[in-house]
């Protein structure tokens, strides 16, 4: 038995990175999945690939009459709706704050704050008259901690975190969870991108991605569109039935502090400069 049998889902960015595996993971537990995208032609493979328990709709998440078809499409379909994964996003303008174009930055808005309010409006009066359901919402650990992305993008991504929490507290009442999750580095050709690199070589440009992303956090990898698919299903499932309003950090530590090794050459380099002997610390093999 599936930890998602019988349930439905929309996820949105579904057609490629951590939305793609997403998809996966919840049909692989049982759920039926509208994969929501403007990939069409990925979206199109991604459900042919899948098969009877996947659907695919072109979906802009910042336009409501889209988010609002996928979820319709979903009831209409699959017969109800259980989990509304807004996973859809990108980089979004990264001009310094002084040349951040009024459009950019309404787009970039419309996109990863307007998109999950959208998700959350349309699926509310759903899950309410089942009085069950779950709400998941892509944020990003930019969303807690300051220099870990461009500014409009993190201010948006902590709106969706605190979005995320009020809309717990309204929904709560009718067994309707809200929750957010806050990825860390995640080697995704959207990551690549907004790092200038070369997505059409994808194989070479995610390497470099991955070997980059190792060096941030204590847990020496990157992380990988499955660590927040596996998490994404956690939520999704009846598991964390007692989970609401939480912003769950997948990041291999990073916002946790500095690496220990890292903190401690720092006193090394210190206490040398004070005169004092260096310290040897354990490290892995």
């Amino acid at each position: 038995m599936g930890k998602l049998d019988r349930k439905v889902a929309v996820i949105t960015g579904a057609a490629s990175g951590m939305g793609a595996m997403t998809v996966r993971r919840f049909v692989e537990e049982g759920a039926k999945v509208v994969i929501a995208d403007i990939l069409d032609d990925r979206g199109e493979a991604l459900a042919a690939e899948i098969g009877k328990s996947a659907l695919y709709a072109h979906v802009d998440v910042s336009q409501e009459r889209d988010v609002a078809a996928a979820i319709e499409l979903a009831v209409t379909r699959f017969g109800r709706l259980d989990c509304v994964f807004n996973n859809a996003g990108f980089g979004g303008v990264d001009d310094p704050l002084e040349a951040i174009p009024e459009d950019g930055y309404r787009q970039t808005m419309d996109v990863l704050v307007k998109g999950v309010f959208l998700g959350i409006k349309h699926a509310a009066p759903i899950m309410k008259k089942q009085r069950s359901g779950s709400i998941v919402n892509t944020a990003s650990v930019a969303g807690l901690r300051t220099g870990l992305g461009p500014l409009v993008y993190s201010v948006a991504k902590a709106a969706v975190i605190h979005l995320s929490r009020c809309a717990a507290m309204e929904l709560g009442e009718w067994n309707v969870r809200v929750n957010a999750i806050c990825p860390g580095g995640i080697v995704t050709p959207i990551f690549a991108k907004a790092l200038g690199l070369p997505v059409e070589k994808a194989d070479e440009t995610l390497g470099k991605v991955s070997e980059l992303l190792a060096a941030f956090q204590a847990i020496p990898r990157p992380g990988h569109p499955n660590d927040i698919a596996s998490a994404a299903l956690w939520l999704a499932s009846d598991e964390s039935s007692f989970v609401n309003g939480h912003a769950l950090v997948v990041d291999g530590g990073l916002i946790a502090g500095r690496r220990y090794s890292e903190a401690q050459e720092s006193w090394n380099v210190f206490r040398e400069e004070m005169g004092l002997p260096r310290k040897d610390y354990p490290r892995p093999a």
